[in-house]
Formats: structure tokens, sequence, C-alpha cells
């Protein structure tokens, strides 16, 4: 089992040129995992980890509700705002500045085959993180992401998460907020549940921003320490070829 997975910051990237980065990630793992089952072959399967910051965006899950979109699209123009329906799971989220965004794409195969444990140790990083910076993060019954003040009038999503599978390999994941503008999650009912408020780190912690990089450090050595991975940083071909 290949327990390496190659980590990337893309910085600021639209968010359908990510969406293709992941897909050409997660097929060439598939690929490999056709070939190795069709010619008994033991070609050993990469895993994957990009952070990115995405321009204001809207996504919606597979088996969201477009309804729980608030804007049309002169709306969506005014705000500086693209939307796009995602092969994901889960409803409506944002993205945008300020907000770190993590997509592990992983061959599960290469450490556990159970999603229900992968979404529970992508939490369990989120609220590890944030327990460093001296918040009671958690999870809320029957609702994926991480969430503060649950079970209080005061219950708040800081992290929200959705991810697709496929023969065991993952793609997309969690999207925690740090220095987000919480203005834009006004214009949408996030992930399809009303009556709950969202909030960023910064918000919580009473500062005007919150340095991402570390937030960032922080992420990675959890997720590696839950996974059981070693870390070694990466190049995607479509930057190398910018160079």
């Amino acid at each position: 089992m290949n327990k390496v997975v190659e980590v990337t910051d893309l910085g600021s990237k639209d968010f359908k040129e990510t969406w293709d980065e992941q897909e050409l990630l997660f097929r060439e793992i598939l690929d490999l995992k056709i070939k190795n089952r069709r010619e008994n072959a033991n070609l050993q399967t990469p895993n994957y980890f990009l952070f990115v910051e995405h321009p204001h965006v809207y996504t919606l899950g597979k088996s969201g509700d477009l309804s729980n979109l608030l804007l049309n699209e002169e709306q969506l123009q005014a705000k500086g705002a693209t939307f796009y329906k995602i092969n994901r799971g889960g409803d409506i989220t944002y993205h945008g500045p300020g907000q770190i965004v993590g997509y592990p794409i992983l061959d599960l195969d290469n450490f556990f085959t159970d999603i229900h444990k992968y979404l529970r140790l992508l939490e369990e990083t989120v609220i590890l993180t944030l327990a460093e910076y001296g918040l009671n993060a958690e999870r809320s019954p029957g609702e994926t992401g991480v969430w503060l003040g649950v079970g209080t009038p005061f219950a708040r999503k800081i992290c929200a998460m959705g991810v697709r599978a496929s023969r065991w390999v993952t793609m997309h994941g969690f999207a925690l907020n740090v220095n987000a503008n919480l203005g834009y999650f006004d214009n949408i009912i996030p992930c399809g549940i009303r009556g709950k408020s969202v909030t960023s780190l910064n918000v919580e912690l009473g500062l005007q921003t919150v340095e991402e990089t570390e937030v960032k450090h922080k992420l990675l050595t959890h997720f590696a320490s839950l996974f059981e991975a070693e870390l070694k940083e990466y190049q995607p071909s479509s930057l190398k070829n910018t160079l």
C-alpha cells in the first residue's frame, strides 16, 4: 500500500480549472486500478492533496436542491460569483477568498475501504486543527461537516464537506472558513439546512485575519497523523507547463 500523499498548494484558482485538475488525477488513479485488475499487475497508485482558494463560486451537489440558491443569473454576475452543478455529494455551498479548500484525491485501498471512516477522519482533521486555536469544534448528528455550538441556539458551521468516490478513489473534500466574507452565505441556504448560521475562524477569534499558511500546516499535520500518511511536495503538470 502506498501511503505517500503528494501535496500542492494551487493558490487562488478558478473552480472549474481546479475541478478539471482533480478529474485528471482521479482518472489517473482509476486507470491504474483498472489496469492492475485486468492485467493482474501490481502498479502503485498515487495519492494527492490539493489546497486551493477559489474566487466567489456556489456549487450544488448531485442531491442538492437548486431552490437553495437564492440568486438569479444577473444577481450572480453582480456579486462577481459563478455557479456550478457538480458531481460530489451534499447540497449547495459557497467557496471564496479567505476560505481554505482541501481536495484529497486518495486511493482508499492504500488506507482503508470505508467512506464513513474517511469522512469522520476529515472532520477530525479540522476539529483537531481548530482545537489548537482554543475552539471546541464538533460534529452535528446527521450533518456532515464541522460545527461550533452544537445543541445550542447558536449552532454554526465552520467547515463544509462533500466528496465523490468511485472504486475507493476520492475527490472533492472540505472548505474551512478562515477569513471568509460570510455575507456571501446569505445568498444560499447553506447545505440546504435552514435556521443555522455559518462562521469563520477569524470571527470566532475576534481577529481581522488569521494566518492561513499556519492553518494549512496544522491541517496537514493532523491529516498525516490520522491517515498515517507520509507527505511530500507535488507539482501538477499543468503548473509545470506554465513555468
